[in-house]
């Protein structure tokens, strides 16, 4: 890419966007352009289209999306399948009639089966049944890729689409009620250390295991492939090693300093028995993640200690 091109960050409020913002402007990419909600709705596509027309992007990176961890999936499927849809259909279909030259399209590891086979290759997709408690969100980034994939076969559009592994680090969602696991963790240890609590309830049995990629890895990862891979195909992007739940939330208690015990409610779900992403494809373009996991999460708590702990 040239540092001079208009690269536009839909999304760039969320924890990905933030990332992205920071890596491009890093290395010097002087035209990213960003809109507010309050200044964009993407939902709206009459609104999204006199963007397009008006600014005309020639570099599009899709990291917009209603998030949110298994709760959240799980109690608003409607609005996580509509939104998603509506957000992404208006910005793939305004930057393909817009002209932009490249779009990439974040989806999520989700998207594969619940039972796919482990590291998860990228050839799992729709080849077995999603895990059900965040079906809605995987159905409407299934639908993005497959847009993409439409564009670039019907209109040679160079659209391609990432999947990155769960994802972690500074502006995350620390909220108990719609964070994913490992900010939410990080927050219950906090507090349990500073009330002195004797224990920390986490919810399932501890078993499952999961993959973790600091969200300044993925940012990397996006401009690596912005200027190096040009294929509708997904590609995975991951550090290629898990974790059991129960592992880390032993490692957050180490990093906070809380010294009491781990008690599992195992009247929550566990979700998905484990995944783990093949990385071997973005292996071979050349891409490795950086940042180790333990100073990935101190780093991400001495964020939320400075911006997002209750005094």
């Amino acid at each position: 890419m040239q540092k001079s091109e208009k690269i536009f960050v839909a999304g760039h409020r969320g924890l990905v966007g933030r990332a992205l913002v920071r890596r491009l402007t890093g290395d010097g990419f002087s035209n990213v352009v960003t809109r507010d909600r309050a200044q964009l709705d993407l939902a709206e596509q009459a609104a999204v289209d006199a963007f397009f027309t008006q600014e005309k992007p020639e570099v599009v990176i899709f990291a917009a999306a209603r998030v949110g961890g298994i709760k959240a999936n799980n109690d608003s499927p409607v609005e996580f399948l509509l939104e998603n849809i509506q957000i992404q259909n208006n910005v793939i279909r305004g930057a393909h009639q817009n002209g932009a030259r490249k779009l990439l399209f974040l989806g999520s590891s989700c998207i594969y089966p619940k039972h796919a086979p482990q590291p998860i290759p990228e050839s799992a997709l729709l080849t077995g049944p999603l895990e059900p408690t965040n079906e809605a969100y995987a159905i409407a980034k299934i639908a993005g890729i497959k847009l993409c994939q439409a564009y670039a076969r019907e209109y040679g559009a160079n659209f391609i689409s990432a999947m990155p592994t769960n994802l972690y680090g500074p502006n995350d969602n620390f909220d108990l009620v719609s964070s994913h696991v490992l900010p939410a963790l990080l927050r219950k240890a906090h507090e349990a250390k500073k009330k002195g609590a004797r224990e920390l309830v986490v919810w399932g049995s501890g078993q499952p295991r999961r993959e973790f990629l600091h969200v300044d890895d993925l940012a990397a990862a996006c401009v690596f492939l912005l200027e190096k891979y040009d294929s509708p195909e997904i590609v995975n992007v991951g550090c290629g090693e898990d974790i059991s739940i129960r592992e880390l939330a032993e490692l957050i208690c180490d990093v906070i300093g809380f010294a009491g015990e781990l008690a599992w409610d195992t009247t929550k779900p566990d979700g998905t028995p484990r995944k783990l992403l093949d990385v071997s494809k973005i292996h071979a373009l050349g891409w490795r993640h950086s940042i180790p996991f333990r100073e990935g999460i101190a780093r991400t708590y001495e964020w939320f200690l400075k911006n997002a702990a209750q005094p």
